[in-house]
């Protein structure tokens, strides 16, 4: 066992009496070791109750004949982080956490490990850790918030609100009382927004048990799920099947292709390829493109439409949605999962279906045939960026607009919500990305106001930097290369036109290469004073949003 390194031997008698000091006896320390890394705190919603849930697993690993050794990870509330300097700690965290847990499992050498995140960036490091560690892993998440205000309402709404009260059609009173009924339990937020797309896609590539994705935080079911999460792990152990047997090319196509089924959020285009990478795996963003064409939108949860993730669990899950991709041959069914089973084998077992088509779109009768995320290229992203075209209004696919340029969030959404914005406005907002945030901020801020004053099928924004799961409209983002790095997206002026054509995959500067070239001549980027010592060197070290926003190799 791996362990031994740690315990076993009369060289180790030294740590083997530190671990008696914990309280361990010699039992413990003969069967395996097993690490729980648990993101709990007390400042997420989604995380407030982790540590009833990795009590969970660690009953379901001394059952399967395991010592389970707990130890903690950040998180950061990215709703919380909005709309001011904190969230551009948020991005940056995911590389902090994927350090810490493999500098855990490495100083103290487990034989297993079972990760216990919920929210945006805890999923995809503890996913990038894991696969960098490359020993038997279970991923068990604490599951989405049930839905607000009667089954209609999640933190979105709450969000648009606040464009509402600026725009005259809420009051500040119901505002008040809607932000107190918006998010009624602990949990990821309701709707297909960041933290539950990575949840969901965790049990789509087969690194997390059926049910992780949609089974709700409140729920008795998730708490089973938990000690079958480590009951599994012990399994794994035994079968020596690890994190990089799973995680191979059918795998990163099956998770792309639910990613398209499922409307998930465009976070997705920056975590998918950075865990990839981790196994050794090239996830570039032109295969999002080549999976979306054949892969039809299923699913319109919010914020693309009115269903949540409540729903979702009661129509079937994720293995539903799986049910239907079958029909049509676009999933690979020979993959390894976390069951031990192959998904083909596990979707069998469940006898996996549709309960509501309401929810889940039949296969011939998609929202749309093409899948929920596009990537969109031109003179100003010859990189790429991304826009979540499932959120996207009808009249928005394909429009032209001129631009109002603004160099932060903060004057974008002064200009927002102090009626600067008219129908036909392009809001550009440079010099939020990886390098230039530096932490890539997400913005729903500027997407809800631009929603909540009712200009959500007549304005378009784009940026550098990325948005909320959350975030619905025209709204594209992760523009490559960024402003900072000198890319082309910075010479934009106000008052020029840019082109969007969503269908066509494109995106373009309506001006002439001459004046282009030009503008190139006396273009020099803007350098932000950064006092955070750690966002120094996070601006050094990160990549391209089109790499995954990943640190240099």
């Amino acid at each position: 066992m791996r362990s031994k390194r740690m315990t076993g031997g009369l060289e180790r008698a030294p740590h083997r009496s530190l671990l008696y000091a914990t309280g361990l006896c010699k039992e413990e320390l003969d069967r395996p070791l097993i690490g729980v890394c648990n993101a709990a705190n007390e400042i997420i919603p989604g995380h407030v109750h982790l540590d009833t849930i990795t009590e969970a697993v660690k009953t379901g690993i001394r059952i399967a004949g395991g010592t389970p050794m707990e130890f903690p990870a950040i998180g950061v509330c990215d709703g919380l982080a909005m709309s001011h300097e904190g969230m551009k700690m948020s991005l940056p965290s995911r590389e902090i956490i994927a350090d810490s847990v493999e500098i855990m499992a490495t100083a103290h050498p487990f034989d297993a490990i079972v990760c216990i995140p919920n929210c945006d960036k805890i999923v995809p490091g503890m996913l990038m850790a894991i696969l960098r560690l490359n020993i038997p892993a279970v991923v068990v998440s604490g599951g989405p918030m049930l839905a607000g205000r009667k089954k209609t309402a999640d933190l979105i709404n709450v969000f648009e609100g606040v464009g509402k009260v600026k725009a005259g059609t809420m009051t500040e009173e119901a505002l008040q009382e809607f932000e107190m009924s918006a998010c009624p339990t602990c949990g990821s937020c309701a709707g297909m927004f960041t933290a539950n797309s990575m949840n969901c896609l965790s049990e789509s590539i087969g690194l997390a048990l059926p049910g992780n994705g949609t089974i709700p935080a409140v729920m008795s079911a998730r708490k089973r799920l938990a000690k079958q999460a480590g009951m599994q792990v012990m399994e794994m152990l035994a079968r020596d099947i690890k994190p990089r047997d799973i995680v191979t090319k059918k795998a990163v196509h099956n998770a792309v292709t639910m990613d398209m089924a499922l409307g998930c959020s465009t976070n997705t285009t920056l975590h998918l390829p950075a865990l990839f990478a981790e196994a050794g795996l090239d996830l570039n963003l032109e295969m999002f493109n080549e999976v979306s064409a054949k892969t039809p939108n299923l699913c319109k949860l919010s914020p693309a439409g009115p269903h949540f993730m409540e729903d979702l669990e009661e129509s079937g899950g994720i293995p539903a949605v799986m049910s239907e991709l079958v029909k049509r041959d676009l999933l690979n069914l020979d993959v390894m999962t976390v069951t031990g089973k192959t998904l083909g084998e596990n979707l069998k077992d469940l006898d996996a279906k549709v309960t509501n088509y309401d929810v889940v779109r039949p296969i011939d009768n998609p929202y749309s045939e093409e899948g929920g995320i596009a990537i969109l290229y031109g003179n100003i992203a010859p990189e790429g960026c991304c826009v979540k075209q499932s959120a996207v209004a009808p009249e928005m696919m394909q429009s032209s607009g001129t631009a109002k340029v603004y160099n932060s969030e903060e004057d974008a959404v002064e200009a927002i919500l102090g009626g600067k914005i008219v129908p036909g406005d392009i809001v550009v907002v440079l010099y939020e990305g990886p390098k230039g945030g530096p932490g890539m901020r997400e913005m729903l801020t500027p997407t809800s106001s631009i929603a909540g004053m009712g200009l959500g099928e007549s304005v378009a924004l784009i940026t550098d930097g990325r948005f909320s799961g959350g975030t619905r409209g025209a709204a594209i983002g992760h523009i490559s290369p960024e402003a900072a790095s000198g890319g082309p997206c910075g010479l934009i002026q106000n008052g020029d036109t840019i082109k969007i054509d969503i269908p066509a995959r494109t995106i373009e500067l309506m001006v002439d290469e001459a004046e282009l070239a030009e503008r190139k001549k006396h273009f020099k980027p803007i350098e932000k004073e950064v006092k955070s010592a750690f966002l120094r060197r996070y601006a050094k070290l990160v990549t391209s949003a089109s790499k995954g926003a990943v640190y240099e190799k």
